[in-house]
């Protein structure tokens, strides 16, 4: 029955950020797919761009997550003035980075595109690659600062419980998504074709309505979430509050920004062996995340539910709580390898490119999905080890594990070694085992537990 319980919770919070998620990836392989009816070089194009945003949105959510510890904690306390706190500083954070990113983009765009251009294809054209990922970049940072306020208050509304407001946005927002990414790459009903640069704008309108609607509806509930009334009658916050927030930040926002960089720099790595492997690629990663969001949601739960429950000090439920939900994620996974596996040979078909590209994406979605259940534990335990403060250890745990471990081994395989590059994947995605026994041990021995906010006054 505890069991029942716990899982029956995650569900309840998960549920809702997977149907969001799930929509929204949804969209991004409908994007994908009518983008890659225009041809390898528009979708290999879209997928840099999509990389390298990839990273903004993950420094994102790492600066919004520190805050975010905090806020489950005060929300189990119901310490609404300690959350109003967290919120502000949300706000702090995400001005900070949309400048940041903006800057980047701006001044940066080009060289950062070239880097995923030095392998050789003699199918596909880097110049014209360059010059349609240029362009699409250009039109993609419109929607930078809506995304920004976005999560502010998606993350705020989550970490009270209240999924269901982000995800109705979310849907909201991916209808529109399709309906114009089809009327603007294609041009139907009077609309210009507009191609590539149609498919950014579709995007930029969809986090437009996604913001209004997720703001919207917040404030029409505000008798609900009371943390709103008042919000705005000042922006500063204690000292105090802001230091130990910031401190607890710092890592989280490093490590995720340097974890989604990280990523960013493999797939350039492997982007040595051919503009084919990236095209690959890109096939894969717009399948498998369709099913990863099953995982990623239930470790947002795991560290919300977990984070709530060390929040009211009550220690060994938190720890109980952790490990049922650990084993729950990493059991769910087993199921989306099963699906991944079964339409790895089929799905690559959709997209109009080479049989060289079609069998990568082939082969990378095997390999990814083998990995699953791997990936869906180490979620779980990341979440777990976040909830109680430790962010300096995930900080070590993930995004220097991966600069450390993950980069280098690639990097070495991909310029000083024959072996191919589907081997070279694998062997990177089997470094995580290392990972998973080191947390599974840092959790076991409860370093985790802490109660960051205290005993309320």
């Amino acid at each position: 029955m505890k069991d029942r319980k716990v899982f029956g919770r995650a569900l309840v919070l998960a549920v809702p950020m997977m149907i969001q998620n799930g929509i929204t990836n949804a969209v991004g392989l409908v994007d994908n797919l009518m983008v890659g009816s225009l041809g390898t070089e528009a979708f290999t194009a879209v997928s840099i761009i999509g990389q390298l945003i990839f990273v903004f949105n993950l420094a994102i959510f790492g600066g919004m997550s520190g805050p975010g510890i905090y806020g489950a904690q005060y929300y189990g306390q119901q310490n609404t003035e300690g959350f109003q706190s967290t919120v502000r500083i949300k706000h702090w954070i995400g001005l900070g980075v949309l400048i940041g990113g903006l800057a980047a983009f701006i001044f940066g765009g080009e060289f950062l595109i070239g880097l995923y251009l030095k392998g050789e294809s003699g199918d596909i054209d880097p110049v014209l690659t360059m010059d349609i990922a240029k362009d699409y970049l250009s039109v993609m940072l419109w929607g930078l600062p809506p995304f920004v306020i976005t999560q502010i208050y998606a993350g705020s509304l989550r970490e009270t419980g209240a999924s269901f407001k982000p995800m109705a946005a979310g849907v909201a927002s991916v209808g529109v998504d399709v309906l114009f990414n089809w009327l603007l790459i294609f041009g139907k009903f009077g609309f210009p074709q507009l191609g590539v640069r149609g498919a950014a704008i579709a995007t930029v309108m969809s986090r437009f309505v996604e913001v209004l609607i997720v703001v919207g509806l917040a404030f029409i509930a505000r008798k609900k979430h009371t943390f709103l009334i008042g919000l705005y009658k000042t922006m500063l916050v204690p000292k105090g509050s802001a230091a130990a927030i910031v401190k607890k930040s710092l890592p989280i926002f490093f490590n995720e920004f340097l974890w989604a960089g990280g990523m960013a720099v493999l797939t350039q790595c492997y982007s040595h062996r051919g503009l084919d492997v990236v095209a690959g690629l890109n096939i894969s990663n717009a399948l498998c995340n369709m099913l990863n969001v099953v995982f990623i949601a239930l470790g947002n739960a795991v560290g919300i539910l977990v984070g709530q429950t060390l929040g009211a000090s009550r220690y060994k439920e938190a720890k109980s709580e952790a490990f049922r939900l650990m084993w729950f994620t990493g059991g769910i996974s087993f199921v989306l390898t099963a699906i991944l596996v079964s339409i790895s040979g089929v799905f690559p078909n959709s997209y109009v490119t080479t049989d060289v590209v079609k069998s990568y994406a082939t082969w990378f979605i095997v390999i990814t999905a083998l990995f699953f259940p791997l990936q869906g534990f180490l979620n779980a335990l990341y979440f777990t080890l976040r909830s109680g403060g430790k962010t300096l250890v995930t900080f070590l745990f993930d995004s220097v594990f991966t600069w450390v471990i993950s980069v280098p081994a690639a990097f070495v395989l991909c310029n000083f070694t024959a072996l191919p590059i589907l081997s070279v994947f694998a062997i990177v995605q089997s470094l995580d085992f290392i990972k998973v026994t080191v947390g599974y041990i840092l959790v076991r021995k409860g370093v985790w537990i802490s109660n960051l906010v205290g005993e309320k006054t």
